[in-house]
């Protein structure tokens, strides 16, 4: 019994040794996830934030395109309820894929496109998905380094013994694998 109580603290001490410092380095990374997310939730709501007055411009020059504005509300206010992580991604995804159709709208009228309203709202729009994409690709880096330092071994096993389970990547809509097609 002696001898057992020995080799299992033997063998602690030696998982110890090799897998104590990746802990310390998992909680910096997971931190680093959570720093980076918190990145793209601001820009997804300063994004939130412009889509209702980019859709009530566009509303009056297309006022039959009234499934698009409501798929456009339906995606929106499901990131703005989204609990997790994960079901925000998915939000964001759909509110992206409603708001290229949107653009697409715009294609169709010349007016509205010269509307100095509409064409300072897209430019914000504009300006917020290039910063939403930057925070994305930051957002992304951080969850491959993570995921990559959690599956390697010894590490692996300090991540299975404290909970450290792998993160979902930000990953672009596959609608958006497609480009828009523009109808006159």
């Amino acid at each position: 019994m002696r001898r057992a109580m020995g080799t299992w603290i033997m063998a602690m001490m030696v998982m110890t040794g090799t897998t104590g410092c990746g802990y310390n380095s998992m909680v910096s990374m997971r931190e680093s996830i959570d720093a980076a997310w918190a990145q793209v939730e601001n820009q997804l709501q300063r994004r939130n934030d412009l889509i209702p007055n980019l859709v009530e411009v566009t509303k009056g020059y297309a006022t039959h395109e009234k499934e698009v504005f409501d798929h456009i509300a339906d995606a929106r206010s499901r990131l703005i309820g989204a609990g997790s992580r994960d079901q925000k991604i998915d939000a964001a995804n759909d509110l992206s894929s409603a708001l290229s159709r949107l653009l697409v709208i715009a294609e169709r009228y010349p007016d509205l496109k010269a509307n100095e309203q509409f064409a300072r709202l897209s430019d914000e729009l504009a300006g917020t998905e290039n910063r939403l994409a930057t925070e994305r690709r930051r957002y992304n880096e951080a969850v491959r380094e993570y995921n990559t330092y959690i599956k390697r071994i010894p590490q692996n096993l300090t991540a299975r013994v404290f909970g450290f389970t792998e993160q979902k990547y930000f990953q672009a809509p596959k609608e958006a694998q497609q480009a828009p097609k523009v109808q006159f």
